[in-house]
């Protein structure tokens, strides 16, 4: 509910400043696209972000969906858009660090795309519904070593991080699970708690929730560091699985033709409303750890390596598309 009248909050304040014709003088508004549907963490951050970055500024900030074909949709509107900076789309790096090995898109996101500002990290865990049998890590891997071949892993998507942690660890300890695919978290997760398939790695944003509301149990966390939500919680390094260690980035995205001047712009007014009080708590109450860097080049060279390990994993487990 509280991310739903964070969401809400900000729609009523954008809808205010269209009405009100609100911006600075010559400034056209600020089309930010979500490349997923409305309500989920992705669309949250922008709006979150979005409405700060028009207190700040004055500009109209206008929020468009165009969810579809992982997050390809979304980013070739912004991309078929004039690359001036007045539009840019907001979403997960995966979009350009896993998807691409799964889904043809219709653009290269390693130098058709510029990550303008990250603003915040997210970790994965490791979770099953709250009644399965298992109290520790140690216990899990234990049972699930009883079910050799027939025990089975969730993921959230082809190709997503979810997919590729499952896989790793079921070969990695030798459980020969089963991979069950789902369109998003909660059909996933629902079946995880209803005890139809064994584990999942999900994103915090989505099972952090559950966790605390007692219906999912985490064993254990794939970020490079404990995660300040789950601080007893070990890493899957910690466990002896050091390359299951994955972490999500939220970031604003724009063309990579977009003029040194609008970025530059665009990184400012940006890095302000991420930077502000307001907006990193709401970032910490809907699961994400702010961390906010305009360092475009850094996350460029992040991205080559991802992208490069991710494309073994791909290669190693012949991942197709659906």
């Amino acid at each position: 509910m509280k991310l739903h009248r964070i969401a809400n909050s900000a729609l009523v304040l954008i809808g205010c400043l269209l009405a009100q014709g609100a911006g600075a003088a010559g400034d056209k508004p600020l089309k930010v696209i979500v490349p997923a549907p409305a309500g989920g963490s992705t669309d949250i951050v922008a709006r979150m972000v979005g409405q700060q970055m028009a207190l700040d500024t004055g500009r109209v900030v206008v929020i468009e969906n165009r969810p579809g074909a992982s997050g390809a949709i979304g980013m070739q509107a912004m991309l078929q858009a004039a690359a001036d900076g007045d539009t840019l789309v907001v979403g997960p790096n995966n979009m350009l660090v896993e998807s691409p090995h799964v889904v043809k898109m219709p653009y290269d996101p390693l130098k058709d795309v510029i990550s303008v500002a990250r603003i915040a990290r997210t970790s994965y865990v490791l979770v099953t519904g709250a009644n399965y049998p298992a109290k520790d890590f140690k216990g899990l891997l234990a049972h699930l070593k009883t079910r050799k071949d027939k025990s089975s892993f969730a993921n959230y998507g082809n190709g997503t991080t979810s997919h590729y942690s499952g896989l790793m660890f079921s070969e990695q300890a030798g459980l020969g699970m089963q991979n069950v695919g789902y369109a998003g978290s909660p059909p996933a997760l629902q079946d995880v708690i209803g005890g139809q398939v064994d584990i999942m790695f999900d994103g915090m944003g989505t099972s952090l929730p559950l966790v605390n509301g007692g219906k999912l149990r985490a064993y254990a966390v794939s970020g490079k560091s404990r995660s300040k939500y789950l601080p007893d919680v070990p890493t899957m390094t910690e466990l002896g699985y050091p390359e299951i260690q994955f972490q999500g980035q939220m970031r604003f995205y724009a063309s990579s033709k977009l003029p040194a001047d609008a970025l530059g712009r665009l990184q400012a007014a940006i890095k302000k409303a991420a930077d502000a009080p307001a907006v990193q708590k709401k970032m910490l109450d809907a699961g994400l750890e702010p961390d906010v860097s305009v360092d475009t080049a850094g996350m460029l060279a992040e991205d080559r390596a991802l992208f490069q390990r991710n494309a073994g994993i791909v290669r190693k487990f012949n991942i197709k598309s659906n």
